[in-house]
């Protein structure tokens, strides 16, 4: 199986007079079987990585330029989507609109923010809407409007949504964001079943607690370059964290994910 997404000498542009780059990963290789979590504080380029990973923008032209994914240098974003699966809370604002969940579920078919021609929707699609919906034990929201859910419920339809693919990987940009502590982790739960289920799971967040247990390779970024890859109990430490946020930071790791404190001399 080729990798998920094989980046090298991949660099963004943020600046052209300064040439200063937003990203600039020399290496970058995640394999089919890897639950990711890609971490760091705001800046470290992190949604320009999506971006590079969702097509909307591409990186500069390079002689040695690796910008793959599945193997494939080029995708239709219709096709894309069957393998590669995205969840972002800046898309959930798209959405919120007079639709139905159901609905809104249906569109992951066409890539699309309204069902434009009701006739294009046939009875697979909705068995396919249905069952995404029920993994999440919310099928029993499907007539209602989204604008009458919690942003818990609407983030776990924005998956569903990922899923009538059945997209081997999953990618999540801040899954948490804007969740109470309760949705969250009923999220994060589920981050968990869609992994048990073979779904790979790429988390990008600057939230450790979004580093459950299943993710067992932590990615970190830093001023638009990787400053630590590896395991998540080898790098995820106090001194590495500290070192990262320039502050001092003790790591704790629990049976649900890992948590951050800072030390109050910091303030």
């Amino acid at each position: 199986m080729k990798p998920i997404l094989e980046f090298k000498n991949v660099k963004v542009i943020y600046d052209y007079n300064s040439k200063e780059n937003a990203l600039n990963i020399e290496e970058l290789i995640i394999e089919h079987g890897e639950n990711v979590a890609i971490i760091g504080p705001n800046g470290s380029g992190k949604s320009t990585l999506i971006n590079l990973i969702s097509r909307d923008i591409y990186p500069e032209p390079d002689e040695n330029l690796v910008y793959r994914i599945y193997g494939r240098n080029s995708w239709d974003v219709f096709e894309l989507r069957s393998h590669l699966g995205l969840v972002s809370p800046n898309y959930q604002h798209k959405v919120e609109v007079e639709a139905t969940v159901l609905d809104t579920v249906l569109t992951g078919f066409f890539s699309s923010i309204g069902i434009i021609n009701k006739g294009d929707v046939t009875a697979y699609m909705i068995k396919k809407a249905v069952n995404a919906l029920d993994f999440f034990g919310i099928s029993g929201l499907a007539d209602r409007l989204m604008t009458e859910l919690s942003t818990g419920q609407s983030r776990l339809v924005l998956i569903a949504r990922a899923l009538v693919h059945k997209p081997k990987s999953l990618v999540l940009d801040e899954p948490t964001s804007g969740l109470d502590i309760k949705a969250a982790y009923i999220f994060r739960n589920y981050l968990t079943k869609l992994a048990d289920h073979g779904t790979n799971i790429i988390v990008v967040t600057h939230q450790f607690e979004n580093i459950v247990p299943c993710i067992h390779r932590a990615v970190i970024l830093k001023k638009g370059k990787i400053f630590m890859d590896g395991k998540c109990d080898d790098i995820i430490t106090d001194d590495n964290m500290s070192d990262l946020y320039s502050m001092e930071i003790r790591v704790k790791k629990r049976k649900i994910g890992f948590t951050v404190e800072l030390n109050e001399k910091n303030f």
